[in-house]
Formats: C-alpha cells, structure tokens, sequence
C-alpha cells in the first residue's frame, strides 16, 4: 500500500469512527442506534489497525538485461547502478564476456 493510500484509509477510518456514533450518541440514542454505532466504530477501528500496519509497496526500477555483448576496458555487460542507487529489482542473464579492468559482466553496484 503506498503512503498516500495509507494515510487516505486511516483520515477516512478516523472520520468513521468519530463522525456519526458520535452524532447519535449525542441525541438520546436507542438500541438499534447504539449498535448501528458499536459496528460502526469497531468496523472504522478495524481499517485504521489495518492501514497502520500495512508497509509501503516497494518501488523503483525493475531493470532486466539479457544476452548481452562484450565489455572492454571498463565497460559493463550487463546493468549499472551506481552506488547501489534504485530500490527495485535487477536481473542479468547471459550476460557477455568482460575483459580488461573495471570491466563487469552482470550488475554494476559500484560508486
């Protein structure tokens, strides 16, 4: 769930719970509005429990290289990330031959 979504959830379950069971609590309520309120609020109290323990959803590139060429004299067959910057995910599959130094055959993470 993203952050935004999340904090939308817990306004809207905090609106729930206060906003109309306290309305009818305040005017005399009967039974059937003391229950109406009692479902209401345990129903709001239950999204804001679910949307504070819910954890963002992940994201960031999803970089993927597949048979790739030759790298020479520092070159990358493969993907770079500069100083493991991005949060995604990255795969390399049959990546090419490197030759020479600094070159890399797969993930660059390096600064």
């Amino acid at each position: 769930m993203s952050q935004g979504w999340k904090i939308t959830v817990i306004v809207l379950a905090v609106a729930g719970i206060v906003s109309t069971p306290l309305v009818w609590l305040l005017d005399g309520p009967d039974t059937g509005q003391m229950v109406g309120a009692a479902i209401q609020a345990a129903a709001g109290i239950a999204a804001l429990v679910w949307a504070v323990f819910q954890r963002p959803t992940r994201t960031g590139p999803r970089d993927h290289a597949v048979e790739t060429g030759e790298a020479e004299d520092g070159g990358v067959t493969g993907i770079r990330r500069r100083g493991g910057q991005g949060q995604g995910a990255a795969t390399a599959e049959r990546t090419g031959d490197a030759r020479g130094d600094g070159s890399v055959s797969g993930i660059d993470y390096t600064p």
